[in-house]
């Protein structure tokens, strides 16, 4: 069996445990067959200092690159989170674009390439992870590699003329047409990357699916992730999740949990969703006192000035839904800005009768089916899904919501903790279901085996 080469930004560390389902799937496949992990070691060191550390745990090898600060700010803070990462998620109001970020993000990318390259054997299969390494592919076949190369994106791929803001549009797109099959989360994606393709650069859709563009033969197919579920509901039942679940549910008494769990980031449509919250008890007295909104989300990128406003946003609308409906005995939103474990928040979501999953825009959103994996099969909670989550196109047993319409969103609140346990067990029947069958395990198997299944000639 071929060995399997790993890239990624971030990597997960030799000898320690690996956290989230990614981590260990990944860690797993390499395992099975030996490989490499490779990737920014998340060092930032001097240029004069700036190199590639090895190490073996088992049958991996991690090879870990360092950056300067110059690349770091430039490739990672610049372009991949102030151009590529907004772009993406459909929100090229945010976008800063930046031609010397760009060149940046080029230079390491091809770095990462050389480096890469000289780890490589001849039947190697090369698994390059998101939107951090799109030119990656690109710098191992100009220095020669003529192997398999597959490139998985974990966040939304937008409508082409979205892609197209970006000024550097043309050359990230013969980038990704140096890698043999591309990965997307949903058959949206999947639209979107061919129509660019066809749009901007007159692809020719083959009969057999494949996509012939700048003299490549590529396929673009969806693969949606999952998760571990068995992991998920046996962590609900651990002594960390019944600790949390029993602590919290004496405070809350008998009052309805509705629990969403974010990062702090502009497309998980945080606002909105507090707005939806707060319009609720507006509009319904009935319910105030007997529903408690629990909010967790950490802060991330606390340097990019969006989210730094995002933040205070939040501050804002919390204050004034509290501020008008809180009295004496009971606050409707807990809103926390920290992180939890993976078990204290299997068993706050067993708690809770409602999922409120509401992002803008997601490439998947596996809180959606975390929650879902954590009920109880006897009395479980219901999901709301947002549309715009890549999970929807076959969670569709959730309550879907545009995310925008705060009124529908409030009006989706009051249905789930109204609606019946036969209902909700129908639902969440419906929904474990799906989750199983698309896990973590499938994801990466479908993967690898699409990708070794393509001949050579395809290349």
């Amino acid at each position: 069996m071929s060995r399997l080469i790993v890239a990624s930004n971030r990597t997960a560390n030799p000898g320690e445990e690996r956290a989230g389902g990614l981590a260990v799937a990944l860690g797993d496949a390499l395992a099975e067959r030996g490989g490499v992990w490779f990737g920014w070691s998340g060092e930032i060191v001097p240029r004069e200092t700036r190199g590639i550390r090895l190490a073996v745990e088992g049958n991996i090898d991690f090879a870990l690159a360092d950056l300067t600060a110059a690349e770091h700010q430039g490739y990672y803070l610049d372009f991949a989170n102030r151009a590529l990462w907004p772009v993406f998620h459909y929100r090229v109001d945010l976008a800063v674009f930046d031609d010397a970020a760009f060149d940046t993000y080029a230079a390491v990318n091809r770095r990462f390439g050389r480096l890469l390259l000289q780890l490589l054997r001849p039947a190697d299969v090369v698994w390059v992870h998101d939107y951090h390494f799109l030119l990656l592919g690109d710098a191992l076949r100009d220095n020669g590699w003529r192997g398999r190369i597959g490139f998985f994106l974990h966040i939304p791929f937008p409508p082409a003329e979205i892609f197209a803001a970006l000024p550097h549009h043309q050359r990230l797109a013969r980038g990704m047409a140096a890698f043999d099959l591309l990965g997307f989360q949903t058959e949206r994606d999947v639209g979107n990357f061919t129509r660019y393709m066809v749009e901007e650069h007159g692809a020719e859709r083959l009969d057999d699916g494949r996509i012939k563009v700048f003299d490549h033969l590529i396929r673009a197919q969806a693969f949606p992730i999952g998760i571990d579920p068995d992991e998920v509901a046996s962590m609900a039942e651990s002594e960390e999740a019944r600790t949390a679940s029993n602590q919290l549910g004496r405070m809350i008494e008998s009052r309805s949990l509705v629990i969403g769990v974010d990062r702090m980031d502009y497309s998980k449509g945080l606002p909105q969703r507090l707005q939806a919250f707060g319009r609720l008890l507006d509009e319904d007295e009935r319910l105030c006192g007997r529903v408690n909104l629990l909010q967790i989300a950490p802060p991330s990128r606390e340097t990019v000035e969006a989210y730094r406003d995002l933040r205070e946003e939040l501050d804002r609308l919390t204050g004034r839904v509290n501020g008008d409906h809180s009295d004496l005995y009971w606050t409707p939103i807990r809103y926390i800005a920290r992180s939890y474990s993976r078990e204290v928040l299997a068993g706050l979501f067993r708690l809770a009768r409602v999922g409120l999953v509401t992002p803008l825009h997601d490439g998947m959103n596996l809180v959606a089916k975390e929650y879902i994996a954590a009920q109880d099969p006897q009395d479980p909670g219901v999901l709301i899904l947002s549309e715009f989550a890549g999970a929807a196109e076959r969670m569709q047993a959730a309550i879907l919501v545009n995310p925008h319409d705060v009124d529908g969103m409030a009006d989706a609140i009051r249905r789930a903790l109204e609606m019946s346990r036969e209902e909700r067990t129908e639902r969440w029947t419906s929904l474990m279901q799906e989750v199983r069958d698309h896990d973590v395990v499938a994801w990466r198997q479908n993967f690898l085996s699409a990708l070794e299944g393509m001949g050579r000639d395809e290349t």
